[in-house]
This record gives C-alpha cells, sequence and structure tokens, in this order.
C-alpha cells in the first residue's frame, strides 16, 4: 500500500510538471490575454486533478462514465501535446546543427517574430497532438481486432485438432469501460463461436459494489467448454478476494493455481491456472507447484497466467503454451517502444522458450488514458493443432 502510494504521488509530481510546462508552452507564451490565460489555466490544471478526483468520485459511486471519459481524454491531449512539442523542438534543434560552422552575425529575432514562432509551433503541437488523441480515443473505445493464432500444441488428441480458445485479457472495468463497451466485447467474443474462453486478467479497477453490475454483462459469453479465470495485478488492487466469491455467480471458473481437465474420453488436454505474480500485494501467491501437482507432464496443455514471466519455469514443466497479458502491447506511443525493451519479444503476439510457446495480449481495454495508438486492442482466437 505504501508503495503505491508514494507511486501515486510520484506521477501526480511529474503531471503537475508537465501541465505546467505544456501551459508556458501553448498558452503563456502564445498570448496576453487575461481571460485565455485563465482559461488555458483551468483547461490544464483539470488533466492534473482528473486522476485523483475520478478515483474519489468513482470510490463513492459519484463519477458519471462520460465525465471520466472526457477528463481522462484531456489528459491523454496534454500528453500528446507534450510528445509534439518535444518533437518539434529536436527537429528544430536538429535544424540548426546543420547551419554552416562559420555564419554572419545575425540580430536576435523581434518579439514580434518570437511570438509569431512560439504560435506556430503551439498550433503545430495541438494539431498533431489533438489529431493523434482524437485517433487513439476512436481506437481504443471502437470494436477490437481479432487475432487468430494457430498454435501447434505438443500432445494435442486428433480429436481437438482446431480445439478454438478465445482470450480475452487486460479489460480493466471502471469508470469509463462499461456496459456498451462490454456488450460489444461480448459480441465479438461470441461471434468467434470458440469452445472455450480464457480472460487472463485485470478484469476490473473497482470493487464488485462499484462494478458488479457491469461485470455481470459476462454471463451472456459463450462457449461450451467453458469461461475460466485467472487474476491480475489489478484485480488484487480491486479486492481479489470478494471478487473471487463473486465471479462464479456469473459463470467464471477460477483458475487459482489449480487444474482442470478439459474434453472426454474421446481427447482432452490440460487446463492450468496462476494466481498472478501481483498477489504479494494481498492474500495468496503465484504457485506453479502446486497447479502442475500430479499432471502427466506428456500430455497436452495450456497455462493462464497474467504476466508473461517465468516461461523458463513453464517449459521446465513440459507446459505447451502459455496464455498472458498484463503489458498492453505499451497501450500508447512511446510506452509502445518501452515496453518492447523491457519484455523483448513477449511483450506482445507470439513467442518461444524451448520447447513452450507464449502468447501476449495486447488486451482489450485500457488503464489511464482512454486512448490507443500503437498497440489497438484486441481478442485472440487461439486455434489449436495437432
Amino acid at each position: 500500500m505504501l508503495f503505491r502510494v508514494l507511486a501515486s504521488l510520484i506521477s501526480l509530481s511529474l503531471l503537475g510538471l508537465i501541465c505546467t510546462y505544456v501551459y508556458r508552452r501553448l498558452v503563456r507564451d502564445v498570448t496576453t490575454r487575461r481571460g485565455v490565460r485563465i482559461a488555458g489555466a483551468i483547461a490544464l490544471v483539470s488533466p492534473f486533478l482528473a486522476l485523483p478526483a475520478i478515483r474519489l468520485g468513482f470510490a463513492g459511486g459519484a463519477t458519471p462514465p462520460g465525465l471520466a471519459l472526457f477528463a481522462l481524454s484531456l489528459l491523454g491531449l496534454v500528453l500528446f501535446s507534450l510528445m509534439s512539442l518535444v518533437a518539434i523542438d529536436l527537429v528544430r534543434w536538429a535544424a540548426s546543427k546543420r547551419r554552416p560552422a562559420v555564419a554572419p552575425v545575425e540580430q536576435a529575432p523581434s518579439p514580434e517574430r518570437r511570438l509569431f514562432l512560439s504560435r506556430a509551433v503551439a498550433a503545430g503541437a495541438l494539431t498533431v497532438g489533438g489529431g493523434t488523441s482524437v485517433y487513439g480515443l476512436y481506437r481504443a473505445m471502437t470494436p477490437p481486432e481479432v487475432t487468430e493464432v494457430p498454435v501447434k500444441l505438443p500432445g494435442l488428441p486428433k480429436a481437438l485438432d482446431g480445439f478454438t480458445i478465445v482470450q480475452l485479457s487486460d479489460i480493466h472495468v471502471g469508470a469509463v469501460i462499461q456496459e456498451q463497451f462490454l456488450d460489444m466485447l461480448v459480441s465479438v467474443a461470441n461471434g468467434i463461436r470458440p469452445d472455450l474462453i480464457a480472460i487472463t486478467g485485470d478484469l476490473v479497477d473497482g470493487t464488485p459494489g462499484q462494478l458488479g453490475r457491469y461485470v455481470a454483462r459476462f454471463r451472456n459469453l459463450r462457449a461450451h467448454r467453458g469461461v475460466y479465470f485467472c487474476s491480475g495485478n489489478h484485480d488484487y488492487y480491486s479486492g481479489w478476494e470478494a471478487w473471487a466469491a463473486a465471479l462464479p455467480g456469473i459463470g467464471f471458473s477460477l483458475l487459482r493455481n489449480r487444474r482442470v481437465v478439459i474434453g472426454d474420453g474421446g481427447g482432452s488436454f490440460d487446463l492450468l491456472g496462476v494466481e498472478d505474480l501481483g498477489a504479494r500485494w494481498g492474500v495468496g501467491e503465484y504457485d506453479l507447484e502446486k497447479a502442475t501437482a500430479g499432471r502427466d507432464p506428456d500430455r497436452a496443455s495450456v497455462l493462464m497466467a497474467h504476466q508473461p514471466s517465468n516461461l523458463e519455469q513453464v517449459s521446465a514443466k513440459n507446459i505447451g503454451l502459455q496464455l498472458s497479458g498484463h503489458t498492453h502491447g505499451g497501450q500508447i506511443f512511446p510506452a509502445t517502444v518501452i515496453g518492447s525493451m523491457i519484455w523483448g519479444e513477449r511483450n506482445t503476439g507470439l513467442s518461444k522458450h524451448d520447447n513452450t510457446w507464449q502468447f501476449t495480449s495486447r488486451g482489450c481495454g485500457f488503464v489511464g488514458v482512454p486512448m490507443r495508438v500503437g498497440a489497438p486492442p484486441e481478442v485472440v482466437k487461439i486455434v489449436l493443432t495437432t
């Protein structure tokens, strides 16, 4: 808890500095009109206050989703405008370095020219930042892509060749993602006609009392082999034990460091699930030993684990496929690049370690700003083959 409080304070301090810098570049440097400056200051104070205000308001059930969407979108606009300002400044700096080493002495630019340049830079930054924000918002709120991934699963019986798993991950039901988004997600998942649905954590950002009526929309998921769930770190932040008691009531089978058999006498495989590594902030723990206890290592197997970690241990257990999420693929640029630096090939998509396949979903929802740039949302269709 102390770590999360400190992280929140550091994040707010950094956001305050960003908002101050953007105000100076986009407002103070381009106009002396008092009314415009006040309006700009209010607009930039709003995203600074948005995150704590939405969190506190949502905890009391008082934050309308439209208001939360607007405030968080404004935050995204600030961040993309900042990146645009930095990019423009880097281009100007690079251009200045290309000038001849010996140049005639130039007079300092006049105040009128400085004002013109400031306004031109501000207009460019707002245009690029605004356009990117609108695209990112559109991409986050529209139906996710369906990514079809064939996986040759070692030991899979021929009777199960073509078995289809729909993976949903990182949905983040909360102040913004509610009924309409969830109904859209259910429609996409059911349209694939899966044999089984695997939800790999980070389902919620709130308690059952706040979100239970929304999460209940998942009663409409349809898969004749069932809907299975493993926890994510945000589920722990949201009161995992309360959710663990509530989710079976809407048809979720929880895999808490345990294994189930999928199939029948004609052919079957092991489906396993582990608690998230974030369990260290809650109750319970990631326990691969417990999940694999008593299984035949030669049987076909699929593991649900929220974070794309510990693949070396998983491979040592002769598990054929791990399904994960957590990374969002970075969600927005430049986090997409940073994510690849941290996770490497496991940041998104299909990878392999020894004989174990790993698929990391970019996720369905979003966290923080309601935008997706460079990492579109996806519903994953895993097709198991022999």
